[in-house]
């Protein structure tokens, strides 16, 4: 049986990635800072990613390192958990020899529809965080990544994951009510005026369809957490897998307008057009996955779709 040490696996991702881990017969030492992470298979090490010495004693012996610790818009937090954690990681898996450092990135590294897109963003694409701290640190992280297998032949594997949808979260997300101010630019809406803030107040819900400067329905990419698993799983241990990024994401992006529209059907909710004039349309490039991983995504929007009103209809979120 190998070791698997793992950073972050009380997290969103974390949490399934030990399901796997699981499956798949691994011994898994966890690092613990505040919240248990359980499992007959999972030994816990209490301490804090920032501290060397915590993620030296997770690390030692292990064969795979995973890593999923990361903050989101937090300024207090977010240098010393992301940038800081994940150099001490690297510096244990450099001194330890692992066979496999995964890290867990995620599309905010290259931009996605802050910026203009003229193609498909595949795994050449320049590193661009779009604004905030979040975006900021998966640039660090992929890029501290790769600077280790240069200066030191350390085995990385970046599965680099869209923006990650389970259970109801998709509603959520095409609902006027509750994204009018998210936390992390980028998840929200663009323009609200008057008219819109006076829906909000009344309680008025609406499903929302974003528009580009032009009045065009934009266009995104989405991922549902059992693709990225399938990814990781077959990312885990994987030879072919070793010295490369994966962009991990839905079968194919989804039009807001046409999306709109099936969710307003489905739960009988008008929809609404909103404005987001500086915001892209933008698709990602997932053949690299397909080609070395046989990377085949079950989900695309519309069983999004289905599994979250399924979801929300049976009291999970």
């Amino acid at each position: 049986m190998k070791t698997v040490a793992i950073f972050g696996a009380s997290g969103k991702l974390g949490r399934h990635a030990l399901t796997v881990l699981a499956r798949r017969g691994f011994a898994v030492r966890s690092l613990v800072h505040s919240t248990p992470v359980m499992g007959d298979n999972v030994t816990s090490v209490a301490g804090c990613i920032t501290n060397p010495a915590a993620v030296e004693q997770t690390i030692r012996g292990a064969d795979i390192v995973v890593q999923l610790a990361t903050t989101k818009e937090d300024a207090a937090t977010f240098f010393d958990v992301s940038v800081r954690g994940t150099f001490n990681v690297l510096e244990a898996c450099r001194q330890h020899g692992v066979k496999q450092f995964i890290l867990f990135g995620g599309d905010a590294a290259l931009g996605i529809w802050f910026y203009p897109q003229s193609e498909p963003l595949d795994e050449s694409h320049s590193l661009k965080a779009y604004p905030g701290y979040y975006a900021f640190s998966k640039v660090m992280e992929e890029t501290m990544a790769r600077q280790y297998t240069v200066q030191y032949g350390l085995p990385v594997t970046v599965l680099r994951s869209s923006w990650v949808f389970e259970h109801d979260d998709l509603l959520n997300h095409f609902s006027l009510l509750h994204n009018v101010n998210p936390v992390e630019p980028g998840h929200g809406f663009g323009e609200i005026t008057d008219e819109v803030l006076a829906l909000v107040r009344a309680q008025e819900e609406h499903i929302p369809v974003l528009t580009d400067a032009a009045g065009s329905p934009l266009r995104r990419h989405i991922v549902h957490v059992d693709d990225v698993m399938q990814a990781f799983d077959l990312i885990l241990g994987n030879p072919a897998a070793l010295g490369q990024t994966f962009n991990i994401a839905a079968p194919e992006p989804f039009d807001y307008r046409v999306a709109a529209e099936h969710i307003s059907k489905r739960l009988e909710v008008p929809t609404l057009e909103i404005s987001s004039p500086k915001y892209y349309p933008f698709e990602i490039n997932i053949t690299r996955a397909r080609a070395v991983l046989g990377y085949a995504p079950e989900n695309d929007f519309f069983r999004m779709v289905d599994r979250a009103i399924a979801s929300r209809q049976s009291g999970k979120r």
